[in-house]
């Protein structure tokens, strides 16, 4: 079985939600840098983790690292990893790359000297001068930082966000994988209530009741590895398996509201397709009507931004309102998450905490309001 040096890659902000992903799978001697989180592992983990990840964005395999102040030395690095143990003759090698602080500043050249290494090496075990390209994908990243290489191959394909259940979608959906990110940063677990009074595609709600229910978010989508022939089947065959053998049924109450009723139509058939939807209550109403006679319950929402021109006003007016709605949950927990700087002082409220997060290119906090766990008791204060 093979052995690898995987990097689970994520969102800034988000590696130590990733790191504590993969400590409870079992790995250890973890190391964290802004952005990615290496280990090592084998065939297995690498399906595993593909499966069962909620908030990296993929994963790769780093193949080396070395210094590379000309093309000739991207070149010789490039060539010296066993590339034809790795890629059928028929493989299709896709090159990426990025160039930060580095001599070699021509991401293009650089892309073609890494693809005319990979050849190279491809030529010493086959006899071809030129290969057809017709079978699975290799995605190879070349990526340069003050004069350092590291070169990567792509195992997942399509960002780990892609679950498959999301077809109706918000004019700025938030991705699945910062969504579970805000679920399990909030420590929420079944048997207490979650609601997202805000919900438009339902993506925080369905991945809460993705995370309730132990339902792995890659079980039902394919991955770019699955069709590596150095990669057993066998091996994503159990762990699919062993993916589907912790699904649990608990209690898990999760109210997703919306004003916009062909919004909330498209959440409902997003949960339909993630499985999710019969432990789900979807309701049409605005947030100034949300209301619950549950205690111990928790908030979470990703409401406007207010980005746009002319939507500052409306964004803050929600704001306000959220602050009113929260406190009349008595015992309840809220985790927004915003880009608007002033965001405490309208919602009438100092947070608990504050943790800087990224939604795509724009830098958010998540602000956390901190209610009792239930079986301690509550305070007027919350």
């Amino acid at each position: 079985m093979s052995l690898y040096n995987l990097v689970a890659t994520s969102s800034f902000g988000l590696e130590s939600v990733v790191a504590r992903e993969l400590a409870e799978l079992g790995f250890s001697d973890l190391h964290v840098e802004n952005g990615k989180i290496s280990f090592a592992g084998n065939d297995k983990d690498l399906a595993a983790c593909n499966i069962r990840l909620r908030c990296a964005d993929r994963l790769l395999v780093r193949m080396a690292e070395f210094r590379a102040t000309d093309f000739e030395e991207l070149f010789q690095g490039t060539r010296q990893i066993p590339w034809e143990d790795i890629i059928p003759r028929d493989g299709k090698m896709h090159v990426t790359g990025k160039s930060i602080r580095s001599g070699l500043f021509s991401v293009p050249d650089c892309q073609s000297v890494v693809k005319k290494a990979v050849v190279e090496a491809m030529k010493r075990k086959y006899r071809n001068q030129v290969f057809p390209e017709t079978g699975p994908t290799y995605r190879i990243e070349a990526a340069l930082y003050k004069d350092t290489a590291t070169i990567t191959l792509d195992t997942t394909g399509p960002g780990l966000h892609k679950r498959g259940y999301r077809t109706e979608a918000g004019e700025a959906p938030l991705r699945e994988t910062l969504a579970a990110a805000l679920v399990l940063l909030s420590r929420w677990k079944p048997g207490r209530v979650l609601a997202d009074p805000l919900c438009g595609s339902g993506t925080i709600a369905i991945e809460a009741a993705l995370i309730g229910r132990r339902i792995a978010p890659g079980l039902h989508r394919p991955f770019v590895s699955e069709a590596w022939p150095t990669v057993p089947r066998q091996v994503w065959v159990e762990a699919r398996d062993a993916a589907r053998a912790e699904i649990i049924s608990p209690d898990v109450r999760i109210l997703a509201s919306d004003i916009d009723a062909a919004l909330l139509k498209g959440a409902q058939g997003n949960a339909r397709r993630a499985g999710v939807i019969d432990c789900m209550s979807f309701e049409a109403r605005p947030l100034s009507e949300f209301r619950s006679s549950e205690k111990f319950g928790c908030l979470i929402c990703n409401p406007p931004y207010g980005e746009r021109l002319g939507e500052v006003k409306e964004a803050e007016k929600i704001y306000k309102t959220l602050g009113h709605v929260y406190e009349q949950l008595e015992g309840w927990s809220l985790f927004a998450l915003t880009s608007h700087p002033g965001f405490e002082r309208i919602f009438g409220k100092k947070a608990d905490r504050k943790r800087k997060l990224y939604n795509g290119q724009i830098k958010c906090h998540l602000y956390q309001y901190l209610g009792p766990m239930p079986g301690r008791t509550v305070t007027s204060g919350k």
